[in-house]
């Protein structure tokens, strides 16, 4: 049986990572994604926010290292064109988030898909965009 994709944001990849206390729902969806063989979905945004924080907090070689193992755990990276990039500014434009995290609520938005995250600020968003709460 196929589970519908999922949208994940860049607070749950760090979470699982750096191994967070919710590192473990993120491996068991993941996991559950894998044995379905539904899509893992991420902006291009939102793996350079990844990036980025661990540049910054590591180096350039761990970062690349972590982008390989986010493409080698099936995640599906997806371009932000001009219609997600609308959605994203639309959002940026309505409420108090991020932008990066704006793009990750624009694709789950536009495709009609759970966004998987922990961060507070999305709570926001819960009558625009189905969330699919992990950590405490």
């Amino acid at each position: 049986m196929t589970r519908p994709a999922r949208v994940f944001d860049s607070w749950a990849l760090m979470a699982f990572l750096e191994n967070e206390p919710s590192a473990d729902r993120v491996d068991q969806l993941i996991a559950e994604a894998q044995e379905s063989d539904s899509k893992l979905l991420i902006t291009t945004v939102n793996l350079g926010e990844i990036w980025h924080s661990t540049a910054r907090a590591r180096s350039e070689t761990v970062a690349d290292e972590k982008m390989i193992e986010i493409s080698s755990l099936g995640f599906e990276t997806v371009d932000a064109d001009w219609e997600l990039t609308r959605r994203a500014a639309a959002f940026k434009a309505k409420y108090r988030l991020a932008y990066a995290d704006c793009f990750a609520a624009a694709l789950a938005k536009l495709r009609k898909l759970p966004l998987v995250t922990g961060d507070p600020e999305f709570k926001q968003l819960k009558k625009e965009v189905e969330i699919d709460w992990i950590g405490d």
